[in-house]
C-alpha cells in the first residue's frame, strides 16, 4: 500500500471539508491539528478550494492533505500543483484514475458495489473510497461485499459520525473513514475554530476510546504479590494467579518480581493501539517498540511508552 495511504489508516479519520473562502483554510488547519487529526480531505466543489490547499500545505507542512471531489484531471493537476497528497472522487472514472497512478498520485475513487471494487482491482488499486455509505448500505454493505476481495481496502464516507465511527474502524478492512461533522460547514463559515478543534478532539478520543483497564504493582517475590492480591480482596476483587504475576479481579496486577517502573505499571486500553500510538507521538510521546507484544497473526496487543509517569511505567494494550 502506498505510504500515504498507510499514513491515513494511522490517522483514522479523513475530515472533509468544504471552504467557500481561502481566509479560513489557515485557521481550520490549525484547529484540526490541535484538535489531533492533522488530515483533511478539501473537496473541489468551490472555487476557494485550490488555494485553500496551497495554504494549510504551506503553513502546516506536516499536516496531510488531499482533493475530494476531482471530476476531471485538469482538477488534479490543480489539485496536486498546490501540494495535494492524494486524490478521491465521488465514482470510479477509469480516466482518472489511470492518470493519477500515471502520476505516482495515490487515488481513492468512490464505490458502491461489486463491480465498482472489481474495476478498481483491474486498474490496479488496493484503496477505494464507499460511497455514499450509509446510503449504500452502510457497514453490513462494505462486510457484505468485502470477502472475496481479501486485499481491498475501504474509506467509507457519506453519513459517518460520532455514534457510528466506531462500527466502521472495527472491520479491519476499513482503511479509515471520511466525515464533516466535525468540521461542518455552519462552523467555518461562522468562525469557530475552536469549537472545530474541541470537536475534533471529541472524534479521536471516541475513536481511540482510551481508558484505565489495570494498575500493576511490583512485588518483591510470589508471597508478597500473593500477599498483596488477597488484600484487594475485601473489594470483592477475587485472587488469580497467573504465570509473572497474581491478579486481583482485572483492576490490579501483583508482579511476582519487580518490573517495569519504579513502583509498577498502568495498562490503558484502546481501540486501536497503533492508531493510538500514531495519535500519541503527534503529542510527543515516544514508544518503547522492544516491548511490543503480537497476536500469532501479526497484530499488536500492547506496547510500553519510554519513560515514566509517577513512578509508573505506562503501557498500551488492545481492547
Amino acid at each position: 500500500m502506498n505510504e500515504v495511504l498507510q499514513e491515513i489508516q494511522k490517522i483514522g479519520i479523513v475530515p472533509v471539508v468544504v471552504l467557500d473562502d481561502p481566509k479560513d483554510a489557515a485557521p481550520l488547519a490549525k484547529a484540526l491539528c490541535e484538535g489531533g487529526l492533522p488530515c483533511a480531505e478539501v473537496t473541489f466543489r468551490t472555487a476557494a478550494a485550490e488555494e485553500a490547499i496551497k495554504i494549510m500545505t504551506t503553513e502546516f507542512p506536516h499536516m496531510l492533505v488531499g482533493a475530494g471531489t476531482v471530476l476531471t484531471t485538469e482538477q488534479v493537476d490543480r489539485a496536486v500543483g498546490a501540494g495535494a497528497k492524494f486524490i478521491v472522487s465521488p465514482g470510479l472514472n477509469p480516466t482518472i484514475v489511470k492518470y493519477c497512478i500515471g502520476k505516482g498520485i495515490p487515488v481513492a475513487p468512490g464505490t458502491s458495489n461489486p463491480s465498482d471494487v472489481e474495476l478498481a482491482i483491474e486498474l490496479g488499486l488496493d484503496v477505494v473510497k464507499f460511497f455514499p455509505a450509509e446510503q449504500a448500505g452502510g457497514i453490513k454493505m462494505i462486510k457484505a461485499m468485502a470477502a472475496p476481495y481479501t486485499n481491498m481496502k475501504f474509506m467509507p464516507t457519506g453519513g459517518i459520525n460520532a455514534d457510528n465511527l466506531c462500527s466502521y474502524l472495527d472491520f479491519p478492512k476499513i482503511l479509515a473513514c471520511g466525515g464533516s461533522w466535525m468540521v461542518a460547514k455552519d462552523m467555518v463559515t461562522a468562525g469557530e475554530f475552536d469549537k472545530i478543534r474541541d470537536k475534533t478532539r471529541e472524534a479521536v478520543s471516541n475513536m481511540l476510546g482510551f481508558e484505565l483497564k489495570h494498575v500493576g504493582i511490583n512485588c518483591a517475590d510470589e508471597a508478597e504479590a500473593a500477599k498483596t492480591a488477597e488484600a484487594f480482596g475485601v473489594f470483592g476483587l477475587a485472587k488469580k494467579a497467573g504465570n509473572s504475576s497474581v491478579f486481583a479481579g482485572t483492576a490490579v496486577e501483583c508482579m511476582k518480581s519487580p518490573y517495569l517502573g519504579k513502583n509498577g505499571h498502568i495498562a490503558i486500553g484502546t481501540n486501536y493501539i497503533e492508531r493510538a500510538i500514531h495519535y500519541l507521538e503527534g503529542q510527543g510521546v515516544e514508544f518503547d517498540m522492544s516491548t511490543a507484544k503480537y497476536k500469532a497473526d501479526g497484530s499488536m496487543t500492547a506496547v510500553y511508552m519510554k519513560g515514566e509517569i509517577g513512578g509508573f511505567a505506562v503501557h498500551l494494550v488492545q481492547k
